[in-house]
């Protein structure tokens, strides 16, 4: 019951914040959020498992599993439990949240009981859907998660944080819907399967029991349900050319939801791409692997120069993420070892630098009330520290050896180089390798404009050294990338372990 005592307490944490001061509320919430914290922990230290959660002969953590509620000849089940892949997302989520949450004392001074309490709100429903294996149960969570989201930013958010919620809910909600048809559709084709477990439906899958539905064959089901998850998915990782509503959202979003959103949120689109498609349907994935990896490497690409053309700090580290999240799509339809395992650590890797510079731009912006390239320059002789993390951060970005973007990276490119799968592997590992070098020249140029030279800013407010309480969280992330790219095995060997079956079951390379 460890997973649900998590998912509890971390509920009843943001109903206490819900009712608590506003004085007090975001002390509170960092308190109480240190509960998750140290259960995720303790668990990743206890961690006991082999295989993977969908597939057979698999033996998951914490698992708990019973009938939840039947809906006509179908059982819907509260099934939980976690593998290599899905613990290191938990601890990255409990990890962002209370860092999040202590970056957030300074920039939030109205309505603070709930914006605290929907905090953990998101927090909870993020848990969920790393820990559910019921499908039924897993959209509950899923769509928890993008209530408080829309909230965070259409109430506490920037000039036009009503446009930028909007956008994000129409373009999430309609994708959401596409996706559900598509694995519905998949379920009912299963004739003799009545459940919606998500192992069960993947292992009839993988068994050949899929049928026709209606008029349709079982090959023409598994293409259109493969399209229809992949594209409601897509949406939320995002892959260009669906990537239109993250900048937005990013830029009007406070700068404690900009963490989550960019270090959790993105990772819920891959991680399901990763359960839905490349494991219950890995033939279809293996059919079309070459127009998958196009959207991967335009991802990569597109999405760097696109931060490339940007003159807002937060829009450059927006974009970053695209680019970074193609390479996370190219691991995974390479099929291989390292491929896949590449991908799964990227996302934990992403998740960490992401937040470390979305906290690193909001602690500038929290002093010079601007985020414009143009707009300040020398910082470094007033934010001395702060720029030390933020120069740290960017290198990670670009793959600096000895920090956790190069390792996840290294795994993805070898993965990718020597698939068995994808047709011109060498081809497309090279182009998407490319992107390191646009990476490079938007941080570099951003870095050197902003961050040395003359002091200057065109703002009336006066610059010096950032709170202990905006820099505490910055140190412990960046200690985080260095320790996960000096020893990758912290999370690595339990993520291949995982990954090993799929590789297996769809003739892969290394």
């Amino acid at each position: 019951m460890l997973i649900e005592a998590l998912i509890a307490a971390t509920l009843v944490s943001a109903f206490a914040v819900f009712l608590a001061p506003d004085k007090v509320a975001g002390k509170l919430a960092f308190a109480l959020s240190l509960l998750p914290l140290g259960g995720s922990l303790w668990m990743y230290s206890t961690y006991e498992a082999s295989g993977n959660a969908l597939l057979s002969g698999s033996e998951l953590a914490f698992e708990e599993s019973f009938q939840w509620v039947a809906a006509g000849d179908y059982a819907l089940q509260w099934h939980v439990g976690l593998d290599g892949i899905s613990m290191p997302l938990v601890a990255l989520t409990t990890v962002l949240t209370s860092l999040a949450l202590l970056a957030s004392w300074t920039p939030i001074d109205e309505r603070e009981s709930q914006f605290y309490g929907l905090m953990l709100f998101l927090e909870a429903g993020l848990l969920g859907v790393f820990s559910a294996l019921d499908f039924f149960l897993w959209f509950v969570f899923w769509e928890m998660v993008l209530v408080p989201m829309y909230v965070l930013i259409g109430v506490w958010g920037g000039p036009r944080r009503k446009y930028a919620a909007i956008k994000m809910f129409v373009y999430t909600n309609v994708a959401s819907l596409v996706m559900f048809l598509g694995f519905v559709a998949l379920v009912f084709a299963l004739g003799d399967v009545n459940t919606f477990d998500l192992p069960t439906v993947a292992q009839a899958l993988r068994a050949g029991e899929l049928g026709s539905l209606g008029p349709v064959g079982p090959e023409s089901v598994k293409v259109a349900a493969f399209a229809a998850m992949f594209l409601g998915f897509a949406v939320k990782v995002p892959v260009v050319p669906f990537h239109t509503w993250l900048p937005d959202a990013h830029v009007e979003a406070p700068t404690p939801v900009s963490i989550m959103l960019a270090g959790v949120l993105l990772k819920m689109g891959t991680y399901a791409l990763l359960r839905f498609n490349f494991t219950m349907l890995p033939g279809v994935a293996a059919d079309y692997a070459t127009l998958i990896a196009a959207f991967a490497v335009v991802s990569v690409i597109y999405g760097a120069m696109l931060a490339l053309a940007q003159s807002d700090l937060k829009r450059i580290v927006a974009y970053s993420s695209v680019s970074s999240m193609g390479y996370v799509i190219l691991g995974l339809v390479a099929y291989s070892l390292y491929g896949l395992g590449g991908a799964t650590f990227q996302m934990v890797a992403h998740g960490l630098i992401s937040g470390l510079m979305f906290m690193a731009v909001g602690v500038i912006y929290n002093t010079t009330h601007t985020r414009m390239v143009s707009d300040m320059s020398g910082l470094a002789s007033r934010m001395p520290f702060t720029v030390t993390v933020f120069v740290a951060g960017a290198f990670g970005y670009m793959g600096l050896p000895l920090m956790a973007g190069f390792a996840a990276e290294l795994f993805i490119f070898i993965g990718a180089f020597e698939s068995t799968v994808l047709a011109s592997a060498p081809l497309f590992t090279a182009a998407a390798m490319f992107g390191i070098v646009i990476v490079a020249g938007y941080l570099l140029f951003a870095m050197q404009r902003t961050l040395f030279g003359p002091f200057e800013v065109e703002t009336d407010y006066d610059v010096g050294p950032a709170a202990f309480h905006d820099v505490a969280p910055l140190v412990v992330l960046i200690l985080l990338v260095v320790l996960l790219g000096v020893d990758p095995n912290i999370f690595y060997d339990m993520i291949q372990d995982a990954v090993h079956p799929l590789v297996e079951s769809a003739g892969g390379g290394v």
